[in-house]
């Protein structure tokens, strides 16, 4: 180590201005490395940055004039926090150097002190000890090209890296580099005002706060409308920024708006963005978009029909609902105006009616009351209830007419629209308007006539009244002729129908001629109409009639019946009648058989006297003795048979030899 002694002399030469002999500062050199430690204490990094730093003063006192360096550095080195930065060091000599010291410093800036970080030569590369580098940095690169690497860059790392190079006598030269530190901040986060801001409030209302945490360098805060930049003026835009140096060194935003609200504001949205940089650029972050709520005084009042949808007719109920556009929603009420006004039973902005009738139809006033200005504005509202009254029919309920007779029924009902009118009759259009012409009547008039109006800009609203015609006269019968001839077979019946129309209503008879099996299976009666049915069963040619009257007249109608007999052919009669002969020839023989019988019974029982002498001649012609002769006769039908003697002449009875037998059927 250099003594008291020494270092006075030293700085009594370097004042004297003049550079010091070759002898001295080999003198000194030799007091400085002779007296030292041991070899071992000399390689320590004190050791060494005490020896090269009286090497380079004396070396250089002896650079000629002519000797340059050049030490070239980045002005400026950009990095993350916890990132490994390299600092390059370039540097070049105008001659050959004999030896090259190079030593890194780092300093505050601004002239501040220094302190020594790493040191090299041709034999050494040592970080000194004690230092918040001495751990994390490292050297790299070879001659000419240096490259000090940072690791895990710290915030206090923000600092400027001095190169400093020594040739010895061909001169020594430094350069520095500002190293810069960069944190991105946390996104930026919102919070609108909880509470309404009224239009009407004095000055800039508190709208919203914006807070962006640890982030470095600091960043910045910025307010916008709807994407448009709210720059500070007096009694509009007023911006608090609250900044925070957290206890890591990194910064922290608050940023409150101040802003002067007007309606137009309850639309838009505000939000803040955050300015920061980092290595080699400059970046933004938008919050979210916040609405607030705006309260301002309702200068317009709406009010209409809800329901029901299109036109009110009575027995609706009407829903009236109102709406003004201040916020919050002001205290409405509801009015019908006319002579006496009065207030209605509402329901905060709803009015219902029910069951309305046109007594019901006027104006109605919706009213709001202002809390904060304590203004009042109104709405009003026209209200039609459109109704169409019971029809009126004339003539009422019925109306006789005479065959042939006119008339014009009329229809009409009150209605608040436009009426439509049509007659039907069985459901089917007869007319069309208020007016009804029944001309030339007959008895298809008589019937039942509805007036069905109705209200086409309405559906849904109708009303229907109708009128009876009756038209009288004598019976008509519906067949237009009165005479219908007819043929029918033998032994079938038939139906004859009479129908016939009259008021007042017609009694129907029956004239039947020919036959006495008829009866009547229908009759019925209405008011201007009777039906009558009856069955006739042919045997023979039949007339019949019906006769319809009323106290009018009448009418009738014939039938002709022409019976048909029934046709039976003749092989079917020949063969009935060769049945029938060969039925009787049987019967026949079998008589004579049972009559032959019995004669020869009695001749054996000698009942008959039988004789040569006493041969008996039935007829003219002869015959033998005992023999009987049958005759069978027949008159029309061939049923009589007659049995006469061979003879012919009748004998006594106490004559033996022959009997007369007469045998009819």
């Amino acid at each position: 180590m250099l003594g008291g002694r020494s270092r006075r002399f030293w700085i009594q030469r370097t004042q004297s201005g003049s550079p010091p002999q070759p002898s001295l500062l080999l003198l000194l050199t030799s007091v400085v490395v002779c007296p030292g430690p041991s070899r071992t204490d000399m390689a320590s990094p004190r050791s060494a940055s005490l020896l090269a730093a009286l090497q380079l003063l004396v070396l250089t006192w002896q650079v000629p004039a002519r000797a340059l360096v050049t030490v070239t550095m980045s002005d400026t080195m950009e990095v993350f926090i916890g990132n490994t930065v390299e600092i390059p060091c370039h540097y070049s000599f105008s001659e050959e150097p004999s030896m090259v010291m190079i030593q890194w410093f780092v300093s505050e800036g601004n002239g501040g002190n220094r302190e020594r970080i790493f040191y090299s030569d041709k034999s050494m590369r040592i970080a000194d000890n004690g230092t918040d580098f001495t751990t994390r940095i490292s050297l790299s690169g070879g001659l000419g090209n240096l490259v000090l690497s940072v690791q895990d860059v710290r915030l206090s790392d923000e600092r400027e890296f001095i190169c400093q190079v020594n040739g010895m006598s061909a001169g020594n030269a430094e350069s520095k580099t500002q190293l810069k530190v960069f944190d991105p901040p946390e996104a930026p986060v919102i919070e609108g005002s909880h509470y309404g801001i009224s239009v009407t409030a004095d000055g800039p209302s508190m709208i919203a706060s914006c807070e962006v945490r640890e982030g470095y360098p600091r960043p910045n805060v910025t307010w916008y409308r709807d994407n448009t930049l709210l720059l500070p003026k007096p009694d509009l835009v007023n911006v608090v920024t609250l900044v925070t140096r957290e206890s890591n060194g990194l910064y922290s935003i608050q940023s409150n708006l101040r802003y002067k609200v007007s309606k137009v504001d309850k639309d838009v949205h505000f939000h803040c963005r955050t300015t920061y940089s980092i290595p080699g650029a400059v970046k933004t972050a938008d919050s979210k978009p916040i609405n607030i709520t705006v309260y301002y005084p309702t200068t317009v009042v709406e009010i209409w029909k809800e329901s029901p949808k299109g036109l009110v007719k009575e027995g609706d109920t009407v829903v009236i609902r109102c709406r003004g556009d201040g916020n919050p929603p002001p205290i409405f009420s509801f009015i019908r105006k006319g002579e006496q006004e009065e207030e209605l039973d509402s329901r905060q902005d709803l009015l219902t009616l029910t069951d309305v009738n046109r007594g019901d139809s006027g104006v109605f006033q919706c009213r709001s009351l202002d809390l904060d200005t304590y203004e009042e504005v109104t709405g009003d509202m026209q209200l039609d209830v459109h109704y169409l009254d019971p029809v009126k029919v004339v003539p009422k309920e019925s109306e006789v007419l005479s065959k042939g007779e006119s008339m014009i029924a009329t229809c009409s009902a009150m209605s608040s629209l436009e009426t439509s009118t049509v007659w039907l009759k069985n459901g089917r259009q007869v007319g069309e308007g208020p007016k009804l012409l029944l001309k030339d009547a007959t008895f298809d008039t008589a019937g039942e006539y509805v007036c069905d109006v109705t209200v086409p800009s309405l559906p849904g609203i109708r009303t229907a009244g109708s009128v009876h015609i009756i038209v009288q006269g004598a019976p008509e019968l519906n067949n237009l002729e009165s005479l219908t001839d007819m043929e029918e077979s033998m032994e079938t019946s038939v139906n004859l129908t009479c129908e016939a129309q009259g008021f007042p209503k017609p009694t129907i008879t029956w004239n039947v001629l020919g036959t006495q099996n008829w009866h009547e299976v229908l009759n019925r009666v209405t008011a201007n109409r009777a039906v009558s049915i009856v069955t006739v069963k042919v045997l023979a040619d039949i007339t019949a009639s019906c006769n319809a009257t009323n106290q009018m007249g009448a009418d009738w109608k014939s039938f002709r019946i022409k019976a048909i007999p029934l046709v039976t052919s003749t092989a079917a009669n020949t063969a009935e009648g060769s049945g029938v002969i060969i039925v009787v020839i049987i019967v026949c023989i079998l008589l004579l058989a049972i009559l032959g019988s019995v004669l020869y019974f009695l001749y054996k029982k000698g009942k008959i006297p039988c004789g040569r002498s006493g041969k008996q001649d039935i007829t003219k012609e002869k015959t033998s003795k005992g023999d009987i002769v049958v005759e069978m006769k027949s008159e029309k039908t061939e049923e009589a048979v007659l049995l006469k003697g061979v003879n012919g002449e009748k004998r006594p009875s106490n004559e033996q030899g022959g009997k007369y037998v007469d045998v009819q059927n």
